[in-house]
């Protein structure tokens, strides 16, 4: 551990938007830019699919494990989606920031709201900032949805009736990144980061002493 690490809690920076946006390429492009910000490795139920490492793109979990994590609050956040079971660990995201590591979460709108009710009066309380990560258009939205070429007409119609639900919710953020050009959108994510490494909540001891 640094000297700079011995003298700051972490930041947890929480990342969300509707599908669509280019969110998840926004922080992959964030975390090669920013070598000491850690990302926050989901768990699944889902089966690992070719190439995926465990521990790397996910926790990969069966059912009965999840289960039990999930009965001993292990869970910050947790979905069920498709069938298949998601969850961000507390461990994840407590133990580098208490350590002053920075963390990056890449989860959607319901999955923030529940890591905000479960931060509150904890030691993460102040050390959490919210990023809403918006399209520049719905039209945009589709467009991009189309372009994965991945789902029938139904799906699509599901998806972007969820967009215009999530994007109602974005003054409950502590910031807005909108999506019209990715580089620009990738530097926002960074000054925002770099701003909360600023934070006075941050601090556990006054910076100028001790040397």
């Amino acid at each position: 551990m640094t000297r700079h690490e011995e003298r700051r809690f972490g930041v947890a920076m929480v990342v969300s938007g509707p599908s669509g946006t280019g969110k998840t390429t926004a922080c992959r492009q964030l975390l090669q830019r920013e070598s000491g910000l850690r990302f926050s490795v989901s768990c699944t139920t889902r089966p690992s699919r070719e190439g995926e490492v465990d521990g790397r793109d996910y926790w990969f979990l069966d059912e009965a494990r999840f289960r039990a994590k999930l009965q001993g609050s292990s869970f910050l956040e947790h979905a069920e989606v498709h069938g298949c079971r998601y969850g961000t660990l507390r461990r994840e995201v407590e133990e580098p920031v208490a350590a002053g590591r920075d963390v990056l979460l890449d989860i959607d709108v319901e999955g923030a709201r529940q890591v905000r009710r479960n931060t509150e009066n904890t030691s993460l309380a102040g050390l959490v900032v919210y990023v809403f990560f918006a399209p520049p258009s719905l039209r945009e939205v589709e467009r991009r949805l189309r372009g994965r070429g991945t789902e029938g007409e139904t799906v699509l119609a599901r998806r972007l009736g969820n967009a215009r639900a999530e994007l109602a919710v974005w003054r409950n953020y502590d910031y807005l990144v909108v999506n019209q050009d990715l580089t620009r959108a990738v530097d926002d994510l960074q000054a925002i980061l770099r701003a909360s490494r600023c934070l006075v909540a941050t601090c556990r001891e006054e910076p100028w002493q001790g040397d």
